[in-house]
């Protein structure tokens, strides 16, 4: 098997493709890269997914067998706890395993700059470089505990108190809410309710047990991924819902009335707020597949909007080179500037209940509030099996039109996107499956869905 890094790490099937054999061969070549880098000290943190413990012992092992110390996490954390790990740990990388979204038959490894950002082509292609040059070295637990190469560590303190500071306390404590959190069984946990203690914010939980198959379901808050979640919200009268995925970088909501709102309305709502109430005056960053609501709102309150390839990585790029105030991708995650330059679903969660506690409204009122200044937007996407396709993308035939709307400008950043003046549709392979990606989004619902089918049909007769 060929080992490669995609837009977000390196992700395989269990048994198949992520196995322990080839993760030692990659545990190695981040040892052999560390060396060159003269790097001494790596944190490693793990999900709920199935072995992922297993897993990042290995991975330790051999790092610690390489004179690398160690400092394993001693529980299931969310991948932001390993990135403020890395950060504000003094620590050379920082290395999670997890497969973020996927189904429970994958997993995967994570790389973390010593900033606590996703790690870029630049980094992933040195450590690719590495591979398999040299012969694994791996102690055993007991060996490398002895020798000091290995402690086990729990890192959720010091996240939770700089959380605490992060964010206004003392105006969320005054909100009244009964809130309905779905884990999603993924390692989200519990911080956001220990944060708050005490206050009148009551949080319930669903998916909250251990479950590495994640009851069948996919761990990513899209909107058919969370029936159960938006059922129950409407039905028993909570304020909102939230959704954090498997490995508790993303964020989805749902208004109390049960509908769906994901991170293309969530951050141009959070920008608003960072700008408005938190005084930033910095931009807004977006992938290429971000909703034009965001380049509206950017427009109205003064500030760039910075748009990227897909991958949350580029986004942690704008923080690091001071640009944004915030940023985001459509699939969930979402940064702030003054925390690390990497997305985090609790943080996002707390932001939410401080814009709502500034503004003195409730979540529907905000989103309507948004949507009657400017407009709504809908957006959607698909997948298609990689398999299925004969060609490139790059033979797709393009029209001259999109449903009658003359394509104005055609964007090739990270795929193949089409605009016209009230709509787009993109096409482009995803850097974590073996799929293709339709994307679309139209002033009406109908349009975007006749968009997706016309991006499919454009696949198809390839």
């Amino acid at each position: 098997m060929k080992i490669k890094f995609g837009t977000d790490g390196w992700r395989g099937i269990i048994g198949e493709d992520f196995t322990f054999s080839n993760l030692r061969v990659v545990s190695q070549a981040i040892a052999d890269f560390l060396k060159k880098e003269k790097g001494k000290k790596v944190v490693v943190g793990y999900d709920a997914r199935f072995l992922s413990y297993e897993f990042a012992l290995e991975n330790s092992l051999v790092l610690a067998a390489n004179n690398i110390k160690v400092d394993l996490s001693s529980s299931i954390v969310p991948t932001p706890v390993v990135s403020f790990a890395a950060c504000y740990g003094s620590y050379d990388l920082g290395i999670m395993i997890t497969a973020s979204h996927n189904s429970s038959k994958f997993n995967g490894l994570k790389i973390k700059t010593k900033e606590g950002a996703a790690a870029d082509k630049s980094l992933t292609g040195k450590i690719e470089s590495f591979l398999g040059k040299s012969k694994v070295k791996i102690l055993s637990k007991s060996e490398a505990k002895k020798k000091k190469l290995l402690n086990e560590k729990d890192f959720t303190k010091n996240y939770k108190d700089f959380l605490k500071k992060f964010v206004d306390l003392k105006r969320i404590k005054r909100l009244k809410l009964r809130i309905l959190l779905d884990l999603m069984y993924g390692a989200g946990n519990s911080f956001v309710e220990e944060i708050l203690k005490p206050s009148k914010i009551k949080i319930d939980y669903l998916h909250q047990e251990y479950n590495p198959s994640f009851g069948g379901v996919h761990p990513e808050p899209v909107e058919e991924n969370l029936k159960e979640l938006i059922k129950k919200v409407k039905k028993e009268g909570y304020d909102f819902g939230v959704a954090l995925d498997g490995d508790g970088d993303r964020i989805a909501l749902v208004t109390k009335e049960g509908r769906f709102i994901s991170a293309q309305v969530i951050l141009p709502l959070l920008a608003i707020h960072m700008i408005k109430n938190r005084g930033e005056r910095l931009g807004i960053g977006k992938t290429v597949v971000g909703s034009n609501l965001i380049d509206e709102v950017a427009h109205f309150l003064g500030v760039g909007c910075f748009e990227t390839p897909v991958g949350f990585k580029y986004i942690s790029n704008l923080f690091k080179q001071s640009l944004i105030s915030i940023g985001g991708e459509e699939a969930g995650g979402i940064g702030f500037k003054g925390y690390i330059p990497e997305r985090d679903g609790n943080v996002s969660f707390l932001m939410v209940l401080e814009m709502i506690a500034w503004e003195k409204k409730p979540l529907e009122e905000l989103i309507k509030n948004l949507e009657k200044k400017f407009g709504r937007w809908y957006y959607s996407r698909i997948a298609v099996d990689v398999g299925k396709l004969k060609r490139n993308l790059k033979d797709v035939k393009l029209p001259q039109k999109l449903l009658g709307e003359r394509i104005e400008r055609i964007n090739e950043i990270d795929g193949l996107k089409m605009i016209t003046k009230n709509s787009w549709l993109m096409l482009r392979k995803s850097g974590t499956e073996p799929i293709v990606r339709i994307y679309a989004e139209a002033r009406e619902e109908r349009y975007t869905q006749a968009l997706l089918k016309l991006g499919k049909k454009m696949l198809y007769a390839l």
